[in-house]
């Protein structure tokens, strides 16, 4: 089979491998498609210290199950199943009380386990077993289906803000994220959504997908000024910190309404900075700082539900798609941030 087999920082070559054999306890599906993660363009060009080389990393995968391990029950061939990322051991505290997304010792599609930037991929009795793998629904595209696990992310990043009917959302950040984050919102009844940005392309895309009721390009003035304008003065009641900057995440408290909860979704290089806020914004407005990671599989099936439903039109943040062949011209135009979402399609 073909693979795009990861050998060192910026070291990807697509090449001929061996298509893995089934066995006892696993499930081998065939690749449909594979959205690109802005973790597997940083795991690409910095390195990640969960992936040991050679590797196939990509987690945002649909597939069809083709052949089925003795003592796997519940599957079978020709089924087609999207899949979360985040492998659980389903014994520590944190994964007996639902939350494995935080487990004491997560492992990973395509970081511990191989991923889906190849023709096929194999899974291991632990992702079986504890990984979210969620059924496809029949009118589901593949395509769509590979956004299920961002969108879980996503999902679990607004509920840790507390995201409710009514609320008014600011998301920082208008990338494929900080997009999907804003379609989420509405689809959760958002009453105003608000997304910034810094470049005027990336926004231009943003609103191409129609993830936000205003756009807010940084460089028009004041953010703060204009946030409080289109909230009545009030604030955001959600910000969701989309972008990888420690600008942002300090300016956000400012924006704030009144019990408000910012969530800081974007994590940041380990040189940065440290955040420093007024603990009095946090005292007086009663307001919080959270952050989220990763997602559990009831983040995933909320997820597929809501594609199926058609609430979140995450075809909307899918910009381009390449064959396995172009992995390479797939990146370059992930490098030049003139994309959203990019899927692989083996």
């Amino acid at each position: 089979m073909k693979a795009a087999v990861l050998f060192g920082i910026d070291k990807v070559h697509v090449q001929d491998v061996p298509t893995p054999s089934i066995a006892e306890g696993k499930l081998l599906i065939k690749v449909k498609a594979c959205g690109f993660c802005g973790s597997d363009f940083r795991t690409i060009m910095h390195g990640n210290k969960r992936v040991t080389y050679p590797a196939v990393i990509g987690h945002e995968i649909a597939a069809e199950v083709v052949a089925v391990g003795a003592g796997v029950p519940g599957f079978a061939a020709g089924e087609r199943v999207a899949l979360g990322a985040d492998i659980s051991c389903n014994n520590c505290s944190w994964c007996k009380a639902g939350q494995e997304n935080i487990c004491d010792t997560a492992m990973a599609l395509g970081y511990q386990f191989a991923g889906g930037f190849a023709e096929y991929c194999l899974l291991e009795p632990q992702v079986v077993q504890h990984g979210p793998i969620i059924r496809i629904p029949k009118h589901v595209t593949d395509a769509d289906a590979a956004v299920m696990e961002p969108l879980a992310c996503c999902l679990n990043g607004l509920e840790c803000a507390g995201m409710k009917a009514g609320k008014n959302v600011l998301i920082m950040g208008g990338g494929p994220i900080g997009s999907l984050l804003g379609l989420a919102a509405q689809g959760l009844g958002a009453n105003i959504v608000m997304l910034s940005e810094q470049s005027a392309e990336r926004l231009e895309l943003s609103k191409k997908t129609g993830a936000a009721h205003h756009y807010l390009l940084n460089s028009d003035g004041d953010l703060r000024t204009r946030v409080l304008e289109l909230t009545a003065g009030r604030g955001a009641d959600v910000i969701i910190v989309a972008c990888s900057s420690i600008e942002a995440q300090t300016s956000a408290m400012s924006m704030l309404a009144k019990k408000g909860v910012v969530n800081l979704f974007g994590g940041l290089a380990p040189t940065a900075p440290p955040l420093s806020v007024s603990s009095n914004l946090i005292h007086y407005n009663e307001s919080s700082i959270v952050g989220s990671h990763g997602s559990t599989i009831r983040h995933c099936q909320w997820a597929m539900d809501l594609i199926q439903s058609g609430k979140v039109p995450v075809r909307k943040v899918v910009t381009d798609s390449f064959p396995l062949a172009e992995f390479q011209t797939a990146l370059e135009k992930i490098k030049s941030l003139k994309t959203l979402k990019v899927l692989i399609i083996p």
